[in-house]
């Protein structure tokens, strides 16, 4: 499931690292890049199993197989991927390399894992859904 072929047909789910590990106040701050490296992991799982069934989430998103991008920037930038989760690191704002990827997921369905309600607006104007980050929260 690593090809190419199928990373451009399986949906699209995109996850907003800064706000989604913000979303807990668990010490994040102190280190950032673990706290990311714990997010990437909790993640891989579900690019196998699905989204679970939550508020937001499409139905499509909780059946796999799901092409699933942890978008970092800043002090995070570095993660490196694992197996399931494609870490692409933001040159700048990670709202607008976010913002791109929804925009450039044309013709597969797309989810956009974020509380930021600008984002949010930013993305459902290329078609992609949203839904917060307690759906992947471990």
């Amino acid at each position: 499931m690593d090809t190419e072929t199928d990373t451009d047909t399986r949906p699209l789910v995109i996850v907003d690292a800064a706000n989604t590990v913000g979303s807990v106040p668990d010490g994040w701050w102190r280190d950032r890049h673990g706290a990311t490296e714990r997010l990437r992991d909790a993640l891989a799982p579900l690019a196998g199993r699905g989204l679970p069934h939550a508020p937001g989430v499409p139905d499509w998103a909780t059946t796999p197989p799901l092409d699933l991008v942890l978008v970092v920037e800043g002090a995070a930038r570095g993660v490196d991927p694992v197996p399931g989760v494609r870490v692409v690191a933001a040159p700048g704002s990670g709202d607008d390399l976010i913002t791109d990827l929804a925009a450039s997921a044309a013709g597969r369905p797309c989810l956009v894992i974020t509380a930021d309600r600008e984002l949010r607006r930013r993305v459902a104007a290329h078609g992609a859904a949203a839904a917060g980050p307690k759906v992947v929260r471990p």
